[in-house]
């Protein structure tokens, strides 16, 4: 068979290195009842030490040359698509199960997308392990009043506990990304605060637009507009505001 091409546009870095395969998989922890999905399967190099711990595995592949390849395997249920427009939900419904196991290693260039279109069904998700540029995975677990702490710490932070579970340099894969990388655990929150997901998306991107500046000038103004006339402290920049102190505001403002 043809050796496949890394394809720049899907943003393709095969992991090669067996001992860290190895270790990703011992972190994910694979067992034979679970309910497991791969995105983004490449070469198959992760696929098959899961598979083979847990007899049947359902993998997301864009890329429709590779999708054909993983087709030939027995033990894998192939979906060929955009991950960004496969339905989390519908897909446990279809696989018998009400909580997914979600892995991968994400292509760097649609990481985010990917993570907050997972946002939206989380509700079926007992648990994701992703591989991801190291400084996303800084800033998805980053704490209040560092540099690292944004809009995806507030968002995700919101909904998951997580933990950065191993570094990966560059020469784990072909070709080898400019990058290093990082491995994450997602475990979703068990009683979440009930935000509006939409609103609250809303909030915090106006809060970092402008990160610094203080929130009276972005936040503030943006407060003003729907006639809030509770407490917030606009005297802190965006950095500074804690993942709870944006939920309590998120709650106290009505949808529009």
């Amino acid at each position: 068979m043809a050796q496949h091409q890394a394809r720049k546009r899907f943003g393709q870095h095969f992991l090669t290195d067996g001992a860290v395969i190895d270790q990703i998989v011992q972190a994910i922890a694979p067992h034979s009842a679970d309910a497991m999905v791969e995105i983004g399967p490449g070469l198959a190099a992760m696929t098959q030490p899961l598979v083979e711990r847990l007899g049947h595995l359902h993998v997301i592949e864009l890329d429709r040359d590779l999708a054909q390849r993983l087709k030939t395997h027995g033990q894998l249920s192939v979906t060929q698509a955009d991950v960004l427009k496969v339905d989390f939900t519908a897909l446990a419904q279809s696989m018998h199960t009400q909580q997914l196991r979600v892995v991968g290693n994400l292509p760097y260039n649609i990481s985010t997308p990917i993570l907050f279109h997972l946002l939206d069904h989380v509700s079926v998700v007992k648990d994701q392990h992703f591989m991801l540029q190291k400084e996303v995975v800084q800033r998805m677990v980053a704490q209040p009043s560092t540099a690292d702490y944004g809009r995806l710490s507030v968002m995700l932070q919101w909904r998951y506990d997580m933990e950065m579970v191993l570094l990966v340099g560059p020469h784990a894969f072909d070709p080898p990304p400019r990058v290093d990388s990082a491995v994450v655990r997602m475990l979703p929150v068990s009683d979440p605060t009930a935000v509006n997901l939409q609103l609250l998306s809303e909030l915090v991107q106006v809060a970092f637009s402008q990160r610094r500046k203080l929130l009276r000038h972005t936040l503030g103004k943006w407060l003003e507009a729907r006639g809030f006339d509770g407490a917030f402290d606009v005297q802190r920049r965006a950095e500074e505001v804690p993942v709870s102190d944006y939920l309590t505001l998120a709650l106290q403002l009505p949808i529009q």
